[in-house]
Order: structure tokens, then C-alpha cells, then sequence
């Protein structure tokens, strides 16, 4: 447990990096500032910046803040996490609109690698992936869902494969958290296949930024802090990273914090 006073805002939790922001409004300003700092130390030492982003409802305030921060987004190129296979770009749900709409659209990026699930889905994995490969990647933004997978990773998640990117099934879990967030109206909507990017392949991310607010991910959260490295919790192997900072919010902090 982390323990504190009412006015506890940031901790560091067996060598994990944690934010506690009074909401999401606050988690997301705070956690696009990170983002900002380290995406310009990236230009400034590289000449360039190479990112990963996730999506979903808990990322909003975040993306909200972002584009208002000051980043020469034209030495940014961005990568894509996951999509779900046979959705179209035009769908509510597509995790591509969702990144025009909230972020790529808003700010002028050097490139964006989108993951796209049309035609021959195996040979835009390989060309994903050898573009994801050129160079390290700077900064992952990493979200955490109620099943405790991070990207489209749930739970028996693969640890082993060394792949970019895969094709993942989903679980139960994962289908109801995308209707419970109105992205489909019932479980059977939901598609059953996605491409994911790999849980290596995040791990190899120089920094890891995870935003989790909402008291819907308040167990994973938990589970997450908790629990052993196990893929039956996939986003535990987060805590292996040498460079893991985790915004979480009052009602997302509450299966952690006694105050």
C-alpha cells in the first residue's frame, strides 16, 4: 500500500515512478507535461523524436493537454499500438480515428505509422515493423486496461514472442470494457481479432508513460502494483522497466492508497 496524507500527490513504489492526481483533468496535464519534456530532450539530443501512443476514454484529458504543449511536433514521428482487425477507419471504435480525431489532426507530426487491418494484414505488420525498428523509440504511452492488458495484450499475455506486432484475440473482459466506454453498443459488436504490438516490443520503450485514471481501473491497478511479474496480469511486467511512471488519480489510486 502507499501511504500518506490527504495532500499526497506523487510517490515512488518499489522503484516505479507514480503520480496521484486529484482527477483525471489533473493526471492529464500533469502526464502530457512528462510527455512534452521528454519528447523535446529526445529532439534536442537526437535531432528527433519517436513515440508510441495508446487510445481509449482514459487517455482523453491527456491528449486534451498535449496538443496545447510546446513540442516541435514536425521532428515527431509516432507509432500506433493496436487496431482491431476488420473495422473500418470510419467506425466510432477504430482506434486510428480515435488518434486523427484527438491528436494526429491537431498537431503537425513528422510522420504517423498507423496499424492497418485492410488488404494483406501480415505485410503491413512486416512494413510496421521495420519502420518501428530503424531507430529506438523514445517514449511509449502505455494505458492499462480493466483486465490488466497493456495494448490489446490480455490476459494469458505472450511474454515470450520477440514480433513487433501480433495478432491477438480477445478476451470477455477486454469486449465489455470497449462497450462500457460506448464504443460498441453490445459484446457481440465488438470484433474478436486486433493487431497489437508485442509485450516485448513495448518493453523496449526508453521511457514508459502509463495514464489510468477512473475508478474502473482501480482493481487492475491493484492487480498491477500487487501482484508478481505474471501474464495473467499483463501490465506487471511494466514494473521491469527502468524508466515506468504511472499517473493514476484519486479514484484509480483507491485499491493502493490508505490515507
Amino acid at each position: 500500500m502507499i501511504n500518506g496524507e490527504n495532500n499526497v500527490n506523487e510517490s515512488n513504489f518499489e522503484g516505479m515512478n507514480i503520480s496521484i492526481s486529484e482527477n483525471a483533468s489533473e493526471l492529464g496535464s500533469k502526464a502530457a507535461e512528462m510527455v512534452s519534456v521528454s519528447l523535446n530532450e529526445a529532439v534536442s539530443r537526437n535531432g528527433e523524436a519517436r513515440i508510441v501512443v495508446s487510445t481509449g476514454s482514459s487517455q482523453f484529458e491527456m491528449f486534451q493537454a498535449l496538443v496545447k504543449e510546446k513540442v516541435d511536433w514536425t521532428k515527431v514521428t509516432v507509432f500506433h499500438l493496436d487496431e482491431y482487425i476488420g473495422l473500418q477507419v470510419t467506425h466510432k471504435a477504430s482506434f486510428r480515428k480515435y488518434l486523427y480525431d484527438r491528436f494526429i489532426s491537431l498537431v503537425p507530426v513528422r510522420k504517423f505509422f498507423s496499424v492497418d487491418v485492410e488488404g494483406n494484414i501480415k505485410r503491413g505488420i512486416e512494413e510496421l515493423t521495420s519502420a518501428l525498428r530503424e531507430k529506438p523509440v523514445d517514449l511509449g504511452l502505455i494505458g492499462i486496461g480493466v483486465n490488466g492488458h497493456i495494448a490489446f495484450n490480455d490476459p494469458p499475455a505472450d511474454f515470450d514472442t520477440t514480433d513487433a506486432y501480433i495478432i491477438v484475440r480477445l478476451n470477455d473482459q477486454c469486449k465489455y470494457q470497449q462497450v462500457n466506454e460506448g464504443w460498441f453498443e453490445k459484446k457481440g459488436d465488438v470484433p474478436d481479432e486486433a493487431v497489437s504490438m508485442s509485450v516485448w516490443q513495448i518493453m523496449q520503450c526508453r521511457k514508459i508513460i502509463s495514464v489510468v485514471p477512473h475508478i474502473v481501473k482501480a482493481d487492475a491497478v491493484r492487480k498491477t502494483l500487487s501482484s508478481k511479474v505474471t501474464s495473467e496480469v499483463p501490465a506487471t511486467i511494466l514494473k521491469r522497466h527502468p524508466d515506468w511512471h504511472l499517473f493514476l488519480d484519486r479514484n484509480s489510486a483507491a485499491g493502493v492508497i490508505t490515507l
